[in-house]
C-alpha cells in the first residue's frame, strides 16, 4: 500500500491532473467535460486521466459511447494509509514542542 500511496501524492503534484481529480467529487464527467474545466486539449485530460487511473484515484465508467470519469476511493485510501504512518512521530514532535513551550514559560 505505501508504494501506491507515493503514487497518488506523485499523480497529484502536476496542477493539471490535480484541477482534473478535484473536478470529479461534483459527479461523474466525460472527457470533453475535463478539458474544458481545466483549460487543456481532450488530448492531454486523456493523458492526466491515464496517470490518475494508473494511481487509483479515478475510474472510467462506459455509458453509451461516452466514458465517464469517477473518483476512485482506492487511491485515496491508499494515500491515508502512506500519511498515516507518520502521525506517531509528527504527534511526539507537536507533544515535545508544546512541553517544551510550557517550560519556557514556567521560566518566565
Amino acid at each position: 500500500m505505501p508504494a501506491n500511496g507515493v503514487k497518488v501524492l506523485s499523480a497529484l503534484a502536476d496542477p493539471t491532473r490535480r484541477a482534473v481529480f478535484e473536478a470529479l467529487p461534483q459527479g461523474p464527467r466525460s472527457v470533453g467535460e475535463l478539458a474544458e474545466l481545466a483549460g487543456v486539449s481532450s488530448s492531454a485530460v486523456s493523458q492526466h486521466l491515464k496517470v490518475l487511473r494508473e494511481a487509483r484515484l479515478v475510474m472510467v465508467q462506459p455509458e453509451g459511447t461516452r466514458r465517464l470519469y469517477t473518483l476512485d476511493p482506492r487511491g485515496l485510501a491508499d494515500a491515508r494509509d502512506y500519511l498515516e504512518q507518520f502521525w506517531p512521530s509528527a504527534i511526539a514532535a507537536y507533544s515535545a514542542a508544546l512541553s517544551s513551550a510550557r517550560a519556557d514559560i514556567a521560566d518566565t
